[in-house]
Order: structure tokens, then C-alpha cells, then sequence
């Protein structure tokens, strides 16, 4: 991430500061998604998605998530997929913050020399600075890429941040609130002062909200048909009952804003997309 140094240790004091407030829990998660969370929002049933993807690839499966600043999702996968590792263009973010920077998450510099010796079973790209496209280099060493971006133009690229042209196919996608949605809200809700007594304008906002957030799955054509059965099986699964066993703390504060699991949000509802609803291609 190519953030100047002298910026990066004035938005650290602001976090700081922000926690010596001692603010409600999970709060910083995502007001300050560089230094506690991710640029992007996901609950413990997107990580079990991509697990059931990457296990129906292969029963061992090799695993990289391309940006992963801190390693906050892929800590997650790790539970499951002990051996997935991280790519982090900026690895100084660890030194800067005298946080250590796990062993298995390598600068881009160190990748380089074994990108061409190397494939992966999935490739996990949850952001891709606007302007720069490696879709390409990626697709050389990868059975299937699962990303996420925003609808809004995150990419910044012609041809936005799809795999089609590269031999992949898109099987599966769904929707998410974005780190700015969640964002938003909470400011809205408990820090913005003109807002708190006003509950008409509140919900008025509320009705605004897009989830702009979106998770595609692209997988080589020949092993296409065996991932969406499995996908599809996985999510019999969570629609069952299993959602509700598989939860972080900190999804207390998406259901807290507005965003539950499999809800419809007012602006979508002609479109009827429910966030976390997957739809197959």
C-alpha cells in the first residue's frame, strides 16, 4: 500500500487516541481498517466459502492472499488452511509499528524469484490499488482467484477487476457491505452529534445504503463444474443452520448497523440482491 511514512504515523497517533477512549467494541475495526481490520467487510461464512472452494480443489490446497497488508483475513483461512501464505508489497508497514511480520507472509521483492516456479489453488486478492493491474501475472500461477472490490470503481483499470480474459470463468458472486459502508454508519449512529437525536434523518440514510462490496469466484474451466457443486453444498449447509454457529465478535457490529446476513437492503430491493446471497453464472 503506498502510504508515506509521516502519514501513516499521524493516522497511528489517531488511532491511538481513538482507543485511549476506550470506544464501544469492534469499533476501530472499521474506522481505522489499516491498523485493526481489512479494506474490506466479511463475516466467518466468507471465509467458510472460500475454504469449501479451496478443499474441493484439492485436499491440500495451496493457498496466497495478494495484499494482504497484516494478514487479517488470511489469519482466518490459516485456521483451516495452515499452509496459506500472503503477499504484502509494503512488508516495511511491519517495522514502521514495531508489529512482527509472521513468517509466512513475504514482501514482493522475495516472491518474485519463485512466481514462476510456483502454483497456487487459489489466489485471494481482496485489494487491488487503483491503477495498477497484476490480474495477468496472477492468472499465470492460479486455478481459481477469488476477489473482492467495490462496485464503485475500486480498480481503476479498463475492464475492471474481472478474469474473463484471461481463461477464467466467473461461477459465483455475492455481495457485502464495504469497510466505507460499515464506516458510515457507525459515524452516523455515534459519532456524528447532529445525527444522534434525529432518528427520521437517520433512517432516511438508511435507506441510501447499497452495499457496495462485491466477492467474484473465477476458476480454470476445467475444474469450474466440481467447484460450484461444492460451493453449492456449503451453502445447504449454512442456509441450515450452520450461520449461526460460525460467527466472529466482531460481526455484532454489522448486524448492530444494518447489515445482517441474507438482508435485503431498500435501495437494492427492485434488484433483489440479499447481502451475502450467492448467485451462480
Amino acid at each position: 500500500m503506498p502510504f508515506r511514512t509521516d502519514d501513516l504515523q499521524t493516522a497511528y497517533l489517531a488511532y491511538k487516541q481513538f482507543n485511549d477512549h476506550n470506544p464501544p467494541a469492534h469499533h476501530e475495526r472499521y474506522i481505522f481498517p489499516f491498523f485493526a481490520g481489512s479494506y474490506f467487510t466479511y463475516r466467518k461464512v466468507d471465509v467458510m466459502r472460500v475454504i469449501a472452494i479451496a478443499n474441493s480443489i484439492s485436499p491440500n490446497p495451496n493457498y496466497i492472499d495478494i495484499g494482504c497488508g497484516y494478514g487479517d483475513f488470511l489469519t482466518k483461512i490459516r485456521q483451516f488452511i495452515p499452509d496459506a501464505i500472503g503477499l504484502e508489497e509494503d512488508t516495511s508497514i511491519f517495522y514502521i509499528f514495531q508489529r512482527p511480520k509472521p513468517d509466512y507472509i513475504y514482501s514482493e521483492a522475495a516472491a518474485a524469484e519463485w512466481f514462476g516456479k510456483r502454483s497456487f489453488d487459489v489466489s485471494f486478492v481482496g485489494w487491488m490499488e487503483p491503477g495498477v493491474d497484476f490480474r495477468k501475472t496472477v492468472s499465470q500461477f492460479t486455478k481459481c482467484v477469488i476477489t473482492t472490490f467495490d462496485a464503485g470503481g475500486q480498480c481503476g483499470i479498463s475492464g475492471g477487476c474481472e478474469y474473463d480474459e484471461f481463461g477464467f470463468q466467473k461461477i459465483a458472486w455475492w455481495r457485502t457491505p464495504s469497510w466505507i459502508d460499515v464506516n458510515c454508519e457507525l459515524m452516523n449512529r455515534f459519532y456524528t452529534s447532529s445525527l444522534r437525536t434525529k432518528k427520521s434523518k437517520k433512517e432516511e440514510l438508511t435507506k441510501l445504503r447499497t452495499a457496495h462490496n462485491l466477492w467474484y469466484v473465477y476458476t480454470r474451466p476445467e475444474i469450474s463444474r466440481k467447484v460450484r457443486v461444492a460451493l453449492k453444498c456449503w451453502l445447504k449447509e449454512e442456509h441450515e443452520g450452520l450461520y449461526a454457529k460460525h460467527r466472529f465478535d466482531f460481526e455484532s457490529v454489522l448486524d448492530e448497523c444494518g447489515f445482517h446476513y441474507m438482508e435485503t437492503l431498500a435501495a437494492l430491493l427492485s434488484k433483489g440482491n440479499q447481502l451475502w446471497e450467492v448467485r451462480f453464472d
